[in-house]
């Protein structure tokens, strides 16, 4: 039985999807503005993972992940930039593509940007209208203004953060706006302003507020009602809470079963964002790093637990990554999982237990000391349970072979002169060449088929 960590009941809970055998996930996406960050590759990561062991468990996964394309941030960059918004988002949704492709990251099976669900979303903001629970703001010159939500009307709001209104000092994570009722109101459509972006509505043109898009396309792609919704751990409020606000009062039922939410990935005290401009972008990791190498340095932690990021972890990362290639050195074949099979039945257990890749990647490690001690026989169980997370996949030696360091042709050269010095019986030379190599991070080993090489 597979338990996940729920949010929303602060405990693991049995995983019971609403309709047998099918799942219905949605995770908060990008908002295209910029470069995507290491924080944002921890997040889907770790979703990452998550969908591809739900898929492996035989369940049938719909998995929805939006763009936000239009936002107060992607504004202000494109008029900046003197470009469209839309030429802007278009070209950091395919940054995006490109870094997460690189990563390993598998598209979702939906990828709805905001501005394609706009009618959805007027439709929600009507319903909320119709409950009582959103109001059209007047300006201080009696213009219609913006149209909020009433936070004090939705007796369930501060259920997933666990959150108290009365507890909060209005300026803490919400903006003070004198034209809403309750400073803790949120925007649901926002008026229109001169030069921006703009579409028709009963309330006069404007724009969506954030959250009401996720409720819309959520709503749209998976149903009213749904299993799991995830995201990051800044999303937990106020995000989600109105999101659950938005979605519950004005369809009258269930919004989300199962709320999940992954660990930051922190440089120092705080997590990496770039607000605090303290980030790294996932193109400017790649320049220093392998890709793999930073996929299992991102998953080997459990996805709820923070990640210290300092560039000697991914050093380690790089070598214990090799100690599990170096496993499967010389095997060719295809990955093949038995599950009956003791290193498959304790990976299986770990990953029912909340996604505990943590423990996971233990049983990899447990797996190649096994072939390391002559179980050579279990290098497909190794290759195939590594797939599951998207590991191990590239051939071993072109691993072991890559990275920093001289060019394989200036490796293979040396190698050959160091053949040549043998068989002259200058064994000087040749130990000088080995030498060299070692020191320039070289490996060599030796065997009855000739000498190979990888990277130390």
């Amino acid at each position: 039985m597979l338990r996940i960590y729920n949010t929303l009941a602060r405990d693991k809970q049995d995983f019971v999807p609403l309709r047998p055998g099918e799942v219905r996930m949605y995770v908060c996406g990008m908002t295209v503005y910029d470069y995507c960050h290491l924080g944002h590759a921890r997040l889907f990561l770790a979703f990452d993972v998550i969908q591809r062991w739900l898929r492996a468990s035989g369940l049938r996964l719909t998995y929805v992940c939006n763009v936000t394309d239009i936002d107060d941030k992607i504004i202000k960059r494109a008029a900046d930039n003197g470009e469209t918004t839309t030429a802007l988002t278009e070209r950091f949704i395919q940054a995006m593509h490109d870094d997460f492709d690189l990563l390993g990251i598998q598209r979702a099976d939906h990828e709805p940007r905001a501005t394609e669900y706009v009618p959805q979303m007027l439709e929600l903001i009507g319903l909320l209208e119709k409950n009582k629970l959103a109001y059209q703001a007047q300006e201080a010159d009696g213009r219609a203004g913006d149209v909020n939500f009433a936070v004090r009307k939705f007796p369930g709001y501060g259920k997933l953060s666990g959150k108290l209104l009365d507890d909060l000092r209005a300026g803490e994570r919400v903006a003070i706006d004198r034209s809403k009722r309750d400073p803790f109101d949120f925007v649901l459509w926002k008026s229109a302003k001169p030069g921006e972006p703009k579409w028709g509505s009963p309330w006069g043109d404007g724009r969506p507020g954030w959250a009401i898009e996720c409720s819309a396309m959520s709503c749209a792609l998976l149903g009213k009602h749904f299993d799991i919704h995830g995201g990051g751990p800044d999303l937990v409020f106020p995000h989600h809470e109105n999101e659950i606000a938005q979605s519950e009062g004005g369809y009258g039922e269930g919004f989300v079963n199962l709320w999940m939410h992954c660990g930051a990935l922190r440089v120092g005290e705080d997590k990496m964002s770039k607000s605090l401009d303290n980030f790294l972008t996932i193109r400017e990791a790649l320049k220093k790093h392998d890709a793999e190498v930073l996929r299992f340095f991102l998953i080997r932690s459990h996805y709820r637990s923070p990640i210290a990021f300092v560039e000697p972890m991914l050093a380690e990362a790089r070598t214990a990554l090799t100690r599990l290639y170096t496993a499967l050195k010389g095997f060719s074949g295809a990955g093949k999982v038995d599950w009956d099979e003791p290193h498959g039945r304790r990976f299986k257990t770990a990953m029912d237990d909340d996604f505990n890749t943590a423990e996971a990647v233990a049983e990899l490690f447990n797996l190649a000391n096994e072939i390391g001690r002559g179980r050579k026989d279990l290098a497909p169980q190794l290759k195939g349970l590594a797939a599951v997370l998207g590991l191990l996949e590239r051939d071993p030696q072109a691993f072991l072979q890559g990275g920093a360091g001289p060019a394989d042709k200036d490796v293979q050269d040396k190698i050959d002169a160091r053949l040549a010095a043998r068989k002259a019986r200058n064994y000087a030379e040749a130990d000088r060449i080995r030498k060299e190599l070692e020191a320039a991070g070289i490996v060599l080993e030796d065997s009855s088929q000739g000498t190979t090489w990888r990277r130390a």
